[in-house]
């Protein structure tokens, strides 16, 4: 079987499920394989359920219904009554179809074998499964007790028997920080994890010639070691196929500074692949999906460190999917053709429906935002991959440029910035006043101001890790609000020819009529 580089995630819910109006077809759910034919996606993920709900026929774990933990918004005085209607249409669609006796995963299955599209199944092994088999007092379910364990490979083991599938995916970072064990278990833990995951590998070699077992973990080490897990000894000990690393899961954000290289050289001399996750979800009040330029970031700087494919996650808000998405596809497995365009590298922030700083992996710590105080610089690193002196070279830069948003700040603070240690001029910056706005395309923005600097030749950024300096020197007494870093970002915009014009690349198509650019 061939390995797979590129590999993209329908979660059978969002894309599917949800958006199909009692009774479901057959046709509808083969548009999970159908609406990626033609492209570069070697292989489709496909989500069995949500937590302890599963929508195909199974006789060891529970269907999605009112019942289950993961649905569990009905009435309390009649378990037949929905309150969350979404949830209900994937319970009635599901049924349907495993009445009819061909369930989601079949369909889905035998459509991916009918269009040479290899397809894993994808369990999220961390779950609620009742009480009695919980750590503590939390909603998660303890893998030191064997009935846990039991439980969730007798789901693994029987899907890979009744479904005709080319790999199995454990996500195992479906709730960032949720541990498999107490603490008090962890490192006793971590070994009672590995044996179980020597029996799944185990299960899917008996299964079926050239299946392959993947396991979705954190990107940090570490991380993934206070968790229970133990990525560098399933390398050493050829349990896991793949390896597929993500930054912050919970909040599906994409993230260009994610960095592998301690997976890659754990997997240097193994079989194991390692491959990153790419979710493209920006949720600011500018952007709600990333737009091409941020993908090809987010790409570039991936294959730079040597990963072995990409796994696109929860892609859901380019749904339903039009020319920018496939343009994205097109491109994503060439580095080379990517390096020559237009990309925006930007360091990851909570911003939109999260209010307080939300949760992230084990190991994991987000950069944005981050208070200013006086004459404290705060360095902020920003990883690409783009050679510019090498496309100058060639006449094919047109401009790069670096945005920072700074909330709470006003017109008499003193300020100063740094990019790789030298002080960017005054003269190459615009501030954009965005302290008061009536209206804005997504969640308010007021209340800020943009510094966007066009950086000349003797401040470009350096391909590799480059270093954002802010410093405030004094702050307008009169001002009581904290002043903090919210938003870093850096634009570089390629010429398609040596002194070609641009046409309607000026403006960007992919981000839509009602938001906007800062310039």
């Amino acid at each position: 079987m061939p390995k797979p580089r590129l590999m993209f995630e329908n979660d059978s819910r969002h894309t599917l499920l949800y958006m199909c109006e009692p009774s479901v077809t057959r046709e509808g759910c083969e548009a999970a394989v159908d609406e990626l034919l033609g492209t570069p996606i070697e292989a489709l993920v496909f989500n069995l359920g949500f937590g302890n709900a599963f929508l195909h026929d199974t006789e060891v774990a529970d269907y999605w219904g009112p019942e289950t933990a993961a649905t569990a918004q009905f009435r309390p005085e009649d378990d037949h009554l929905w309150d969350h209607l979404v949830f209900q249409r994937a319970y009635r669609n599901a049924q349907q179809l495993i009445a009819e006796g061909r369930d989601l995963l079949h369909i889905v299955c035998d459509r991916a074998r009918a269009k040479g599209l290899l397809i894993y199944p994808s369990l999220q092994v961390q779950a609620d499964l009742g009480e009695g088999l919980r750590i503590g007092d939390t909603q998660l379910a303890d893998f030191a007790r064997p009935e846990v364990r039991e439980m969730r490979f007798a789901l693994i083991e029987e899907t890979l028997q009744n479904y005709p599938v080319d790999g199995f995916e454990l996500n195992l970072n479906h709730y960032a920080g949720g541990a498999f064990f107490h603490p008090d278990d962890m490192e006793r833990g971590r070994s009672i994890f590995t044996d179980w995951l020597q029996r799944v590998r185990e299960a899917v070699e008996q299964s079926g010639p050239d299946r392959e077992l993947a396991l979705r973990i954190p990107t940090s080490i570490a991380g993934c070691q206070s968790l229970g897990l133990d990525p560098e000894t399933w390398i050493r000990e050829g349990i896991a196929d793949v390896l597929v690393a993500e930054n912050f899961a919970s909040m599906s954000l994409i993230d260009a500074t994610a960095d592998f290289r301690p997976l890659i050289a754990a997997a240097q001399d193994a079989e194991c692949r390692i491959h990153g996750i790419i979710r493209n979800n920006v949720d600011s009040d500018r952007l709600g999906a990333a737009p091409i330029a941020m993908v090809r970031a987010a790409a570039t700087n991936y294959w730079a460190q040597g990963v072995d494919g990409l796994n696109l996650v929860h892609w859901a808000g380019n749904w339903p999917y039009g020319p920018s998405f496939y343009e994205q596809l097109r491109e994503l497995p060439h580095p080379d053709v990517m390096a020559v365009k237009d990309k925006i590298y930007a360091i990851p922030t909570p911003t939109g429906r999260f209010v307080a700083q939300p949760k992230t992996e084990p190991g994991l710590v987000m950069q944005l935002p981050t208070p200013l105080s006086l004459d404290q610089p705060v360095a902020l690193k920003l990883p690409i991959s783009d050679d510019l002196p090498r496309w100058d070279a060639a006449g094919r830069v047109h401009e790069v440029i670096l945005r920072i948003r700074l909330m709470r700040a006003t017109d008499r603070d003193r300020l100063s910035f740094k990019l790789n240690g030298d002080e960017l001029p005054a003269h190459i910056m615009r501030k954009i006043d965005h302290i008061y706005q009536m209206t804005a395309p997504r969640y308010r923005s007021h209340s800020s101001y943009w510094f966007v600097f066009r950086l000349d030749e003797d401040h470009w950024p350096v391909q590799g890790t480059n270093v954002v300096e802010v410093t405030l020197h004094e702050r307008d007494p009169e001002a009581t609000p904290l002043i903090y870093v919210r938003d870093v970002e850096l634009e570089v915009r390629y010429l398609r020819g040596k002194s070609t014009y641009r046409g309607m690349h000026n403006t960007d198509p992919d981000l839509g009529p009602y938001e906007c650019a800062v310039t």
